[in-house]
């Protein structure tokens, strides 16, 4: 059966690189969110196995580590695996600190460490 994905605030693009991504490494259904509220009312209907979150939203440019504390401090909501997708290692340890695990930046498809990072998850 697949791993379910939900992937959030990604443009067309990244988010065209990122499927590709995933499905060439892990059997993965993904789903996508565009925008907080979208987000919320499909983490209360789903449990998802991983969820990748941008750093900025592209629909809004809202914030991604902002999206995280607020999924984090939801009641209502299936407690997920939460990803930060960024280039930059300091907004990976923002979102680590605010309860995310280690993410992923969309620089680093083909590097070997990326699909081992997500493997515990998606494996």
């Amino acid at each position: 059966m697949p791993k379910r994905v939900l992937s959030v605030g990604q443009c067309v693009p990244d988010s065209s690189s990122l499927s590709r991504f995933l499905t060439s490494h892990f059997d993965v259904k993904i789903d996508q969110a565009d925008v907080e509220n979208d987000t919320m009312e499909k983490l209360k209907s789903t449990e998802y196995d991983l969820v990748l979150i941008n750093r900025k939203l592209d629909a809004d440019y809202s914030d991604g580590i902002e999206l995280i504390q607020k999924i984090k401090a939801g009641s209502d909501v299936k407690q997920s695996p939460l990803m930060l997708v960024s280039n930059y290692p300091e907004y990976q340890e923002q979102a680590v600190e605010v309860g995310a695990v280690y993410g992923i930046g969309k620089d680093q498809y083909r590097d070997p460490q990326t699909a081992a990072r997500l493997q515990p998850y998606l494996g």
